[in-house]
């Protein structure tokens, strides 16, 4: 009653709203435009999602805060989130340990990298992804421009009195001396000023200033002096070139994008300035109540901005997204802002692709639960499919029809529960005859013996095979126990019960990928049956063929020594042990002039 209360009375202003259980623990922390609408719907929506159920039936408390407006209200709910890391929020790492590069507020100002923010009015700039990224960066401005690197105190008192002298640095060329004042503050404090362009992405005016002074040097005819200026030139041409790859015209905008599977979402962001990429950061979030992906950017991109500190007005991203007033979003529709957008989604995929393969090794329990969902949700299926048969049919001009069955358990083949069968009821070559006699006598004994039946059966062909793989399980009463599709080998087109249109899965998705592996697999163990099968049936007969050799002499033969190839390698001795040595003799020398 307390809490029905709690959300009438709620405001229908924005603000951030928070769920405690009985105990006083915060389980979630949320946003609203409008409080009221946005908390009553937790109460009022039949969720299909469990976790969210069970979310709302711990809820015993609601507290809220009233903000001005929306973008105030995401501010709080990322705060309050890395605050109290609630159970049903999905998890954001206030992650403080990126480098930075700071320009140190002193007088000839130190440029250097550090993980401590300091605020003493020094300016921090960053935080950078790699510190390779970072390094390279700081070893091009150390290339460029002579900076100090000793921590003296360089007041104009301490220098007036000579208290430092010049260090190696100075006899080596990669300080101008500053401490004995041979370089004046004003020319260092141009240098910091380029220095500061440079890292913002702003390469033009380093470029003009450089390409004066050399042209200045040549025109004295200070040759070397001028060849050290070009080289410089090169190496900022250089690191601008490897950094644009967007329309110069685009700058200093954010650009971000999503791709996201059943339990994860993956976020890419680019900081773009001057036409350049000067950043570029993915991260990975483990989604908790089935979040949308548009909830899920938001949350994200008021993270991202916040822990790389944007100040960027603009932000190009692929869908619509409500970042309140103060922030212009911009979706392409098509030319460079569109290209850069699937630059950042290729991105986001790429980071994805590696994430799995990591997984892969490092947890494949999270790998095969990942495909496992991909697959009950790419096909439609109530259950996860954990287990699944395939079957597949060979004969070659109705001669020897054989069956397979393969069995995948976990997405992985588990060949002890492979299964193959020869075609007994079914004259001449019939798939479709075939296919119902082998379901049928596959699941009527694994009903007999109590085994565990599949959550799906893979039928090798399209509509004929399906029909009658159905007819067999209606008849075992299974039809709507077990799932079953038919997958079809021109266009691999997926064939459901009592749906003439096929579905076609995406071409490089995991679920159908398994889906012809299984088909591959039944095919190989289909055909490597019949072939034996055939080399098998071709040797019996010609060896009965043999003056003086019986049905009874090969039957032998084929029990003691299990197959026609071990026949074909044993030596006298081994076959005269079976069968004896007068036709021992007349089989070997039969096999020896072959």
């Amino acid at each position: 009653m307390e809490l029905e209360i709690q959300i009438k009375t709620l405001p229908t202003l924005p603000g951030v709203y928070q769920y405690y259980d009985k105990n006083g623990t915060i389980l979630y922390v949320g946003k609203a435009k409008n409080l009221k609408k946005r908390v009553s719907s937790y109460f009022t929506k039949n969720h299909e999602y469990g976790k969210t159920k069970i979310l709302v039936k711990k809820i015993v408390d609601i507290k809220h805060i009233v903000v001005d407006t929306e973008t105030d209200a995401l501010l709080l709910e990322n705060n309050l989130i890395k605050k109290y890391q609630p159970r049903y929020n999905v998890l954001l790492k206030d992650d403080k340990t990126y480098p930075w590069i700071c320009i140190k507020k002193e007088r000839f100002s130190r440029v250097f990298l550090t993980r401590n923010v300091i605020k003493d009015g020094s300016e921090y700039f960053g935080p950078y992804t790699s510190v390779r990224t970072a390094k390279a960066l700081l070893d091009l401005i150390k290339e460029l421009y002579l900076l100090r690197s000793c921590n003296y105190d360089l007041s104009e008192k301490n220098i007036e009195a000579q208290k430092y002298k010049v260090c190696l640095d100075f006899h080596i060329g990669n300080c101008k001396g500053g401490c004995e004042g041979l370089q004046t503050e004003i020319n260092y404090s141009e240098d910091i000023g380029a220095i500061r362009n440079i890292i913002k992405g702003n390469f033009k005016e380093s470029l003009k200033l450089f390409e004066e002074l050399m042209m200045r040097y040549a025109s004295e005819m200070e040759f070397e002096e001028a060849q050290k200026i070009k080289e410089k030139i090169a190496l900022l041409a250089n690191y601008q070139v490897k950094s644009t790859v967007v329309n110069p015209s685009i700058t200093n905008v954010d650009v971000f994008s999503i791709i996201s599977d059943e339990s994860y979402c993956y976020v890419n962001f680019f900081k773009i300035s001057n036409g350049a990429i000067i950043q570029s950061y993915t991260t990975e979030i483990k989604k908790k109540l089935d979040e949308t992906d548009k909830e899920l950017l938001e949350l994200t991109i008021v993270e991202i901005r916040q822990r790389f500190n944007s100040q960027s007005k603009e932000i190009y991203v692929p869908f619509e997204v409500d970042l309140g007033e103060n922030l212009k979003v911009t979706i392409p529709k098509l030319g460079d802002k569109k290209r850069i957008v699937d630059l950042s989604l290729r991105n986001a995929k790429y980071y994805r692709q590696e994430r799995f393969k990591q997984i892969k090794i490092v947890d494949p329990d999270r790998h095969v639960n990942r495909i496992m969902a991909q697959m009950q949700k790419d096909l439609r299926l109530t259950v996860e499919p954990r287990h699944i048969e395939c079957f597949d049919n060979s004969n070659i001009q109705g001669t020897n029809p054989v069956a397979a069955c393969v069995v995948f358990k976990n997405g992985k083949p588990s060949k002890k529960d492979y299964r193959n069968f020869n075609i007994k009821t079914v004259e001449g070559p019939d798939d479709f005859a075939s296919m119902e006699e082998v379901v049928f006598r596959r699941y009527k004994r694994l009903q007999d013996e109590g085994q565990d039946l599949p959550q799906l059966i893979v039928i090798d062909g399209g509509k004929g095979q399906l029909s009658a793989s159905l007819k067999s399980l209606d008849v075992l009463g299974l039809r709507n126990k077990i799932a079953i599709i038919g997958i079809a080998k021109r266009l691999e087109e997926i064939y459901y019960p009592g749906d003439s249109v096929p579905m076609y899965l995406d071409k490089t998705s995991e679920s159908l990928k398994i889906i012809q592996q299984l088909r591959n697999e039944a095919h190989r163990f289909s055909i490597t049956h019949h072939r034996n099968k055939r080399s098998k049936g071709a040797l019996t007969n010609e060896l009965e063929q043999i003056s003086g050799i019986g049905k009874q002499t090969v039957v032998s033969l084929l029990k003691h020594f299990k197959s026609v190839k071990r026949i074909k390698i044993a030596s006298l001795a081994e076959i005269e042990s079976i069968i004896g040595k007068n036709r021992a003799t007349i089989i070997y020398d039969y096999l020896q002039k072959k």
